[in-house]
């Protein structure tokens, strides 16, 4: 693996405090590691050593001054005592207290950097690559995963980890040196380190000399304008490059779950005249929606927003007008935002009240275009205010993560939302073919509906799990999104009915253990049209091509009538429209052994299409070889039934879906490892490509689990997917 310029770090090591002495001066390391310059209030009787407790880390105490050292975490952890609770402690010597705890926090993590920077000299094979200083500059994808697993994080979040130590300790060394003694947090070295990305060496150097002396102090907002302001000043001609540098390199559309459980949908980089174009087309359309009256009480962030939304659609004015405000979501009165709708055991429960008015100017929309309160270069910009802020102060997660899940791992990248391995967003072509190169995923199961062969490409399938007890009433369990996360109920219900709307929809049942492990599924295959359940609701305004996948537990299928059973003629329909019952002549009985609940069941869709649902084992805890391969090549249903065990790559940091990844041997087939699910697991084309790299093993203990061991001869095992049920 090479250097990756032009990528930033996605550790995520915010938020952050700046840990400068107070006034913004560089605290001062004294004497030596841990120890006060001098005063009589930092030492005890007699001695030169700091005063015990947590008078020391008052202003002026012993502690309050010194660098950042095991020293000074051990005296910290002494005198906060049991839980940090630091009883008997004033509020000066509390907040001392946390200042030495920020500088810990970025000495440690200069710590975790250098610590890479010597896996990566330990990585070299010393055959000639070139070098800064002692650094090599590439490094094995083998070590990149390695670092992934012991940290817990993504292969592509672990490649920028890893390029970020080797820029700090390559090319801007003053930088790394200021984040070991605590005067920059690690999100603001490696804001520095971005804002100067595309200098030449000579000129990342020269702006460090002229920034260094002044980012003590600064908040993450100041030390990034500070580091973008020198870069320019150095080479004047810098910013349009790097506009255009992002216009065509970087821009993206991105799709994320909000923390509400809504969605956003955003771009970023895009071309500046074409996104102007854009925004203007969709505040134009927002205007007709709110001169037309008949969305009563919608601000006018909604109105944009539904405007967005239906341009992207292809829903026109006409249409949303007369569909009229909705019961829920956009357009919907804006005092029902979070009405709850009372169940059968709570009649009349009453809505929450709304919560008090906005303070924006124009009283129009939810007060995001105020005024900052203050004025302040850091108040109410694109630091604070960034829908991807992530912590109580500025030092959030960057845009490039926003599914950060911790102080190491930013979990997956704006520009690689399944990505699989460093560097790997995909199958390489070049590498398919072989027994010693599995191959990727074929085409998933069949659409309930088909698509006329002269019609355009279907369009990309977006990927929705959902708990059938949801859809047939009354549990309420959540589902899920590959790529964008939980769904709530209500969420479900709607997204479920969007995808049974698309004629491009592909749909299956999964059956779970109490574990959620599925030990059973069976895709949609060709059924008949019938008139609506009576109490379907209303077809939806707009569809969503999905790949379906409806759970279900086994004892839950078990208490519904088994295909062997009498027929139920099917009742009103559930509060989403669905229905699940067994056909009147079952055409497929399940082998003998196999559970009752194996066997051809009938859904019924809200839309009044029925399809048979013929449900099999999946290879789970067990395996009986039944859709074995004597080929290197799995069949169409094994390959299906891995990928669905499986559900995304089987190394176990890896987010890439199964579907995008191959069906791979353990035992590789040339050495006699059988094409079966008890030996097959999904892996993503890069983790494939690590685990034949020397040093690595992949064993399955049993079928669906996953044991990988490293190089330096850790373990560690990937259990099979856990559906919501």
């Amino acid at each position: 693996m090479g250097r990756q310029p032009g990528e930033g770090d996605g550790t995520g090591d915010e938020p952050g405090r700046d840990s400068g002495a107070p006034g913004g001066a560089a605290p001062d390391a004294g004497p030596g590691p841990g120890l006060p310059a001098e005063g009589p209030a930092a030492s005890e009787p007699g001695g030169g050593a700091p005063g015990p407790g947590l008078a020391g880390f008052a202003a002026g105490g012993g502690w309050d001054s010194a660098a950042p050292s095991a020293a000074l975490a051990a005296a910290l952890e002494g005198a906060a005592g049991a839980g940090w609770r630091c009883e008997g402690g004033s509020r000066a010597e509390i907040v001392g207290a946390v200042r030495a705890a920020a500088a810990l926090e970025s000495l440690f993590c200069a710590a975790k950097l250098g610590l890479i920077r010597s896996a990566i000299r330990h990585d070299d094979d010393g055959l000639g690559a070139d070098y800064h200083g002692d650094l090599p500059d590439t490094w094995s994808r083998s070590l990149t995963t390695e670092i992934a697993l012991a940290l817990s994080m993504s292969p592509v979040s672990a490649g920028k980890l890893m390029q970020t130590a080797w820029d700090l300790g390559a090319l801007l060394p003053g930088v790394g040196a200021l984040l070991e003694d605590g005067t920059l947090t690690y999100a603001k070295a490696r804001a520095v380190n971005d804002a100067l990305e595309l200098l030449s060496e000579p000129d990342k150097a020269r702006a460090e000399a002229v920034i260094a002396p002044h980012l003590a102090g600064k908040t993450f907002g100041q030390v990034d304008r500070l580091a973008a302001r020198a870069a320019i000043t150095i080479d004047p001609d810098l910013a349009g490059r790097i506009r255009e540098h992002a216009e065509r390199n970087r821009a993206t559309v991105v799709l994320r779950r909000e923390r509400s459980g809504a969605a956003g949908l955003s771009g970023y980089d895009l071309p500046a005249a074409e996104t102007l174009a854009a925004h203007a087309a969709v505040c134009a359309r927002a205007q007709v929606y709110k001169d037309s009256g008949s969305f009563p009480e919608v601000l006018t962030d909604q109105f944009r927003a539904m405007a967005y939304l239906d341009l992207m659609n292809n829903v026109t004015a006409e249409a949303r007008i007369a569909a009229g405000p909705p019961k829920q979501g956009l357009g919907a009165p804006a005092e029902s935002a979070f009405r709850h709708d009372p169940e059968p055991d709570d009649p009349g429960a009453p809505a929450p009240e709304r919560s008090g008015g906005s303070d924006c100017p124009c009283h129009e929309c939810d007060g995001r275009c105020a005024p900052p309160d203050d004025g302040g270069p850091d108040d109410g910009g694109p630091d604070d205010d960034a829908p991807d802020a992530g912590g109580p102060v500025d030092d959030g997660p960057d845009r490039d993560a926003p599914d950060a899940g911790g102080p190491d791992d930013d979990g997956s990248d704006r520009d690689a939302p399944d990505a699989g391995g460093p560097d790997d967003d995909g199958p390489d072509d070049d590498d398919r073919g072989g027994p010693g190169n599995d191959q990727p995923a074929q085409p998933q199961p069949r659409s309930p509906r088909s698509t006329p062969p002269s019609s355009p490409a279907p369009p990309r399938l977006t990927d929705l799990t959902i708990p059938l007890a949801t859809l047939l009433g009354p549990p309420r369990r959540p589902g899920e999104s590959h790529g964008f996360g939980p769904l709530d109920p209500g969420l479900c219900r709607a997204l479920a009915a969007l995808a049974a709307a698309s004629p491009h929809t592909a749909a299956c049942v999964t059956v779970t253990d109490d574990n959620g492990y599925a030990i059973g599924h069976g895709c949609l295959t060709t059924g008949r049209r019938r008139a609506p359940l009576p109490g379907a609701p209303d077809p939806p305004l707009t569809a969503l091509p999905g790949r379906l996948n409806l759970t279900i537990t086994a004892t839950r299928l078990t208490q519904l009538p088994g295909p062997a059973g009498p027929p139920r003629p099917p009742g009103p329909a559930s509060p989403a429209g669905w229905a699940l019952a067994p056909p009147a002549a079952p055409e497929r009985q399940a082998p003998p052994g196999d559970p009752p609940w194996c066997g051809t069941w009938i859904i019924t869709l809200p839309s009044g299409l029925q399809y048979q649902v013929p449900l099999e084992l999946v290879p789970t805890h067990d395996c009986d070889h039944r859709r074995e391969s004597h080929a290197y090549e799995p069949g169409d249903m094994l390959r299906h039934l891995v990928q669905i065990r499986d559900s995304e790559c089987t190394f176990p940091t890896c987010s890439r879906h199964a579907k995008d990844s191959d069906f791979e041997h353990a035992i590789p087939y040339d050495q006699g490892g059988r094409t079966c699910g008890c030996n097959a697991g999904a892996r993503s084309r890069a983790c494939h490509k690590v685990k034949q790299a020397p040093g690595w093993t992949v064993s399955q203990p049993k079928p669906g689990w996953h044991q990988w061991q490293t190089p330096s001869g850790r373990t560690y095992t990937q259990e099979p997917h856990r559906y919501p049920h």
